[in-house]
């Protein structure tokens, strides 16, 4: 549904997206991932009509994104970061005057709005005005008009930025069910809408697509080892020399915890250290109360991917 290759966009000497390309299937949620000023908004002003590229190609819904965007406009809904809403109108009324804008049939208007307003809760507002409705419903009111003529594509540039928690839930489950009928883009900086919403994941620093699958694939792809936690009741620094000695491991780290030590323990390499971690305990008498796998987080991916050698070390001086 979307088809991305080698897209650029510059601004003097700085490129905001850098050669980047993807690609987006049909009745798929992908999540757009990256710190602030990566080029999330700025791809997706390109994809949308909204900001030429400097170089490269997008097609969306088989129309190219630079001579075709009329029909462009006509498959996708657009939500910016700040949705722009005429907050003296009632909720109703401006659906209304948005299914007239985007040329829906007399006839099918009051059918598009009604499944507009079930499909994302707001219903039981659609008489208020604008201006008096929360943050969150004000959110819903913009995704509703995204949805007002049934696009295939929804593009969604930070659809829960400024909500609070209950209401991320909300529109979490929101974008969630949009996922079984439309194609779903959407940006953020906030990992665990990713975790929870996504198929997958692209994460963007400086212009450039860093890393790109599932969330549990990029788990597997970046994990750097076998890396075990170990609970076990014993003499802290005796335990940590006996583990610290086995050929396949690269460090070991512990803390006390209640009656017991818990210990810390990186490879150096992707092999088991499972068997080795355990019969090194077993051999030398010490007490096991727990061996488990210690798996990387999508936060610590993020965090190894969008952080150059050079913060690094600033970060370590």
């Amino acid at each position: 549904m979307i088809k991305v290759k080698n897209l650029v966009k510059r601004y003097v000497n700085v490129n905001a997206v850098d050669d980047i390309s993807f690609h987006v299937n049909e009745n798929e949620i992908v999540g757009l991932l990256g710190p602030n000023g990566a080029g999330k908004t700025t791809t997706m002003r390109i994809l949308t009509c909204f900001m030429p590229a400097t170089a490269g190609s997008a097609m969306v819904a088989g129309h190219d994104v630079f001579t075709d965007s009329l029909n462009v406009r006509q498959q996708i809904g657009y939500l910016p970061e700040n949705v722009p809403l005429y907050l003296d109108m009632r909720a109703y009324e401006y659906l209304m005057f948005r299914a007239k804008l985007k040329n829906i049939p007399r006839r099918e208007r009051r059918k598009k709005i009604e499944y507009c307003l079930e499909v994302t809760g707001i219903k039981d507002v659609q008489k208020q005005i604008i201006g008096t409705l929360s943050k969150g419903y004000k959110q819903r009111v913009g995704l509703a008009d995204t949805l007002i003529h049934d696009p295939k594509i929804l593009i969604l540039d930070e659809p829960t930025i400024g909500l609070d928690p209950n209401q991320i839930r909300q529109i979490r489950g929101v974008i969630k069910g949009l996922g079984q009928k439309h194609t779903v883009l959407l940006s953020t900086h906030i990992l665990p809408e990713v975790e929870m919403v996504c198929d997958r994941v692209m994460i963007i620093n400086k212009g450039k697509i860093v890393a790109m699958d599932t969330p549990a694939n990029l788990m597997k792809q970046l994990k750097t080892g076998s890396n075990l936690v170990l609970e076990v009741k014993g003499d802290g620094e005796k335990i940590k020399k006996s583990l610290s000695e086995i050929d396949t491991v690269e460090s070991v780290s512990y803390r006390k915890k209640d009656d017991a030590n818990e210990f810390y323990i990186n490879g150096n390499g992707e092999k088991d250290i499972r068997e080795a971690a355990f019969n090194c305990i077993v051999q030398n008498n010490y007490i096991l109360r727990e061996l488990k796998r210690q798996t990387i987080t999508l936060e610590e991916i993020f965090h190894q991917v969008t952080t150059t050698e050079t913060e690094v070390e600033t970060a370590n001086a």
